[in-house]
């Protein structure tokens, strides 16, 4: 069975996203950068969320061919087109960068996708973290707080129906106050 993470920067105040998809506030540290870049180099399977998917597809696919590309984001744009997704979305017709789309129950899928045998999968975007959240499919939380309040927006968690238990299993500290905790869920 596979293992499915939901890592994501998230804000002191526990948003994602500050009003308006503001992520101003969540531009990383070469550290921090190389951390995530070595993250997507590690992931056998990511699963994606339509509005995180357009943001992320609008930029990555050729941003190592953009003048002044630093080495580190041409590393992570390879990582990124070479990395398996899945798309979750009613309203995106194409996809493209060794991807797929599911037009379909996010949480049926995603349950099956659990099932195969593979590596690790990550879940990125807190609607559809939402979703597997709450149907309890979620195996590790790894949130990347920055010092910051932005007072609303995309929150980290949904609301639950239930407790989630959950383990600590590793701190790191980044620079300029950032700190990297991982949980992973009680089962």
């Amino acid at each position: 069975m596979r293992k499915l993470t939901f890592a994501m920067n998230t804000s002191l105040d526990g948003y994602v996203a500050a009003p308006g998809d503001d992520l101003g506030w969540s531009v990383p540290s070469d550290e921090l950068f190389q951390w995530w870049s070595d993250r997507v180099g590690a992931t056998d399977l990511a699963l994606y969320g339509r509005r995180v998917w357009e943001g992320m597809s609008s930029h990555w696919p050729t941003a190592d061919k953009q003048p002044g590309a630093t080495p580190a984001a041409i590393e992570y744009a390879g990582r990124w087109r070479d990395m398996p997704k899945v798309v979750f979305s009613s309203t995106v017709t194409t996809v493209d960068w060794n991807t797929r789309l599911v037009t379909g129950d996010a949480v049926t899928e995603i349950t099956r996708l659990k099932a195969e045998e593979g590596g690790p999968m990550d879940i990125v975007g807190a609607t559809l973290a939402a979703a597997a959240m709450r149907a309890g499919l979620i195996d590790e939380y790894v949130l990347v707080t920055h010092p910051v309040l932005v007072g609303g927006g995309t929150p980290f968690f949904t609301a639950l129906d239930s407790w989630v238990n959950l383990s600590l299993v590793e701190t790191r500290p980044f620079p300029d106050g950032l700190l990297l905790t991982r949980y992973e869920t009680k089962r």
